[in-house]
């Protein structure tokens, strides 16, 4: 396994000497008094996650950051961001071309069959042209280090990808809780992300006179995300909706307001696309909005991500993910996959099923960490029961190499410092063009030797530290323990005619 921080000798590495001296510094017992304090204002301020007990039944706990930072030198990032974007493309080509002329498949690069037959296939969204021609608004691409330190894809998060508002969060906690930790560090902002996503969500909205009306749409509080849905829209200083709030007339998107109806230009939707029209899709949900589809279809309204993402969202469509790289942009990747195998191939099949307590094995179609099998830490009886399930239904699995993610050190209960996994989501938005955020949310696993990271699971986060080339201080981030009671309209791109305009068509 590597470690970030220190080398084989157990001495610090180069970039992580300093960030080891300020903790020597601050001593255990200030790291233990912060993480009290952490706890506590997480609670007050509603910056939570529902995690599953053994019983099944949802808990709902402070967000979980450990406040050691994790540090990724410029020139590397410089290298991950460069394939971050890389994929972005790549994926948005696919999904275009899967909806419209369909080259892809008709070349053979991807099986016909599989993108068919994808949960995540939308035939809805066929000969649909979206604003601006995107498709992938937001992404989180999951990267993980393997023994060497090199960086590989995991998996492509390209339908309603969370977590970022834990990216913000984090490092504003830190910056208050630990700020001796920045001393020593020139580190890249990440408080911009909000006024990056509104201007992305304005680029792709229809044309018209004035600023386009963007919101930000929810499935409601019950949600497990839904704080990252209200911190959003706050931020970026727009409305958070749910399906009662819009109306469809005309094939038009419509917000209701005290005043009538307001005119709705772009909507970034955190609602799965089963559920966004009951009309063409599910007719019993509940949260959708009755003619959304038609009215995105005739290019009325813009819709972040776009219907239809979710087919290169899928594990078994990330195999071929390098390959698109290859067939649209005529490059090599930059970041390869984890080394992959599709067990509706006979072949991979029987190499998988031989071999099945050295991989692990994933659900092509969930998310979160539900299902995963990891070959390496499981008993017999459960190598047993994967077998069977592989055996009933190869389509539904895919099997990947393990890879021994790379460890930090992480603070554990109230004892030492011990390593723990990692991994990183680091997020994409794509507008007129694609911004990578700097760094992300990297995810920790708290018990030993474990390496499932997703929160639902109990994992927990770091704050990312991607360092400055040229020594340029980072600007105060917002402190979210003192918020302001409207969002700063300027500091997220509204001038104040910007403002009056916004508020006159919202009948504020």
């Amino acid at each position: 396994m590597y470690d970030e921080l220190l080398n084989e000798d157990g001495g610090p590495r180069e970039h992580a000497r300093r960030l080891i001296d300020s903790l020597n510094r601050l001593g255990h017992e200030r790291l233990l008094s912060s993480a009290e304090r952490r706890d506590a204002i997480f609670l007050q301020q509603g910056i939570t996650f529902d995690t599953y007990g053994p019983d099944g039944e949802t808990r709902d706990r402070p967000f979980p950051l450990d406040l050691i930072p994790r540090l990724i030198p410029h020139d590397e990032w410089r290298q991950l961001e460069r394939g971050i974007r890389q994929r972005v493309l790549a994926l948005n080509r696919f999904v275009a071309d899967v909806y419209g002329a369909a080259e892809v498949l008709r070349d053979g690069v991807v099986p016909w069959e599989l993108v068919t037959t994808r949960a995540g296939f939308l035939r809805e969204a066929h000969g649909i042209e979206p604003p601006g021609g995107v498709w992938c608004h937001v992404s989180g691409c999951d990267l993980v280090r393997d023994s060497d330190g090199t960086w590989r894809a995991l998996e492509d998060n390209v339908r309603v990808p969370s977590g970022i508002s834990y990216v913000l969060e984090n490092r504003a906690a830190m910056s208050r809780l630990v700020p001796e930790l920045f001393d020593e560090y020139a580190v890249r902002p990440v408080s911009d992300y909000p006024e990056g996503l509104l201007s992305a969500l304005r680029s792709i909205a229809p044309g018209g006179a004035g600023t386009p009306t963007v919101v930000v749409w929810t499935p409601g509080p019950a949600n497990s995300a839904y704080f990252e849905h209200a911190f959003l829209a706050r931020r970026m200083g727009v409305e958070l909706v749910q399906a009662g709030d819009l109306v469809v007339r005309d094939a038009t998107c419509y917000l209701r307001t005290t005043t009538g109806l307001a005119r709705v230009d772009a909507i970034y939707r955190r609602v799965d696309d089963a559920f966004i029209d009951p009309l063409e899709l599910r007719p019993d949900s509940l949260l959708g909005v009755p003619g959304l589809m038609r009215a995105f279809r005739e290019g009325n309204v813009a819709i972040a991500n776009a219907p239809g993402t979710g087919v290169a969202d899928d594990k078994a469509i990330y195999h071929y993910v390098p390959e698109m790289i290859r067939y649209y942009l005529a490059e090599e990747p930059l970041i390869e996959n984890v080394p992959t195998y599709l067990l509706s191939d006979p072949d991979q099949r029987e190499f998988v099923l031989e071999n099945l307590d050295k991989l692990v094995v994933k659900p092509t179609g969930e998310s979160g960490g539900a299902g995963v099998f990891v070959g390496p830490t499981a008993g017999p009886e459960d190598v047993a029961e994967q077998r069977r399930l592989v055996e009933m239904n190869p389509a539904r699995w895919i099997a990947q190499d393990t890879v021994w993610l790379s460890t930090v050190p992480t603070m554990c209960e109230r004892g030492p410092l011990a390593p723990r996994h990692v991994d990183l989501r680091p997020f994409a938005v794509f507008g007129e063009s694609v911004w990578v955020v700097p760094g992300g949310l990297t995810r920790v696993a708290m018990r030993e030797g474990s390496m499932i990271v997703n929160s639902s699971r109990g994992g927990g986060s770091k704050d990312t530290w991607v360092l400055a080339e040229d020594g340029a201080r980072e600007p105060a981030e917002p402190d979210p323990f003192n918020p302001p009671t409207m969002p700063g309209l300027r500091q997220f791109g509204w001038t104040e005619q910007e403002r009056q305009q916004q508020q006159a068509r919202q009948g504020r």
